[in-house]
């Protein structure tokens, strides 16, 4: 027999995940873009607001556990109380990642940034994306949308990489044989550091939402279409 108690609150669960996912969206944003304007102020504000994400996820992961105790969830239900506790955490990381960026632009002062910032925008446009994606495959019931959307996602995850590599290349290229840059570019570093690890978040969102519907833990493409098309995985 359903249990349409434990339906609601799966449902409420999931209404908070969206929520700390916008929350966390914003603080990347405006992290970057802060960075970008040289913007101390709004820096600082993202650091304060991340108090909030916290909030957000420790209530979160309170909320699962005491459904947990209340109804003692089998199976895919169970699975997905301990997939939303694994997202909530991932996306409380990500606004720890947010909150980095802001102290490296506090850290900067008023001084420009090294080079006029193209890349790391691009970075955090498509890590963002991965993550808002990320939570959209773990709402819907639908393995094989799922599994779909984190092969996308992996792929992205791919294109972040290859960006970050770009922004190292041209900082190491920028700062060669020049102290005062070098620091400069550390900061850009580590700010493009953090966004390649938002996206790297997003891809765990992703396959941790597989395994909500199947069951399945999978690492890679090859393993995510072998999970939602329920044929055995070759990777080893």
């Amino acid at each position: 027999m359903p249990n349409e108690q434990l339906d609601y609150q799966l449902a409420h669960l999931e209404a908070e995940i969206v929520l700390l996912g916008g929350l966390v969206e914003t603080a990347i944003f405006k992290s970057v873009r802060a960075l970008k304007n040289r913007d101390l102020d709004m820096s600082r504000e993202v650091i304060a607001e991340d108090d909030r994400i916290d909030e957000l996820e420790t209530k979160i992961q309170n909320d699962c556990v005491e459904q947990i105790r209340r109804q003692a969830p089998l199976a895919v239900d169970l699975r997905r109380i301990v997939g939303m506790m694994f997202i909530a955490n991932e996306l409380e990381r990500m606004g720890d990642y947010a909150e980095g960026i802001s102290k490296v632009s506090i850290n900067m002062g008023h001084e420009a940034p090294l080079k006029e910032l193209e890349d790391i925008p691009k970075m955090a446009d498509l890590a963002v994306s991965m993550m808002k994606r990320s939570i959209e495959a773990m709402t819907i019931d639908d393995r094989a949308e799922s599994g779909r959307i984190a092969i996308e996602i992996e792929n992205d995850d791919d294109e972040v990489d290859r960006l970050y590599e770009k922004v190292q290349k041209d900082i190491f290229a920028l700062v060669e044989d020049d102290r005062e840059r070098a620091v400069r570019g550390t900061y850009l570093m580590w700010a493009a550091h953090n966004i390649e690890r938002v996206a790297d978040r997003a891809t765990n969102i992703a396959e941790r939402a597989i395994f909500m519907s199947t069951g399945v833990i999978v690492g890679g493409n090859a393993e995510a279409q072998a999970a939602v098309s329920g044929e055995p995985s070759t990777v080893s």
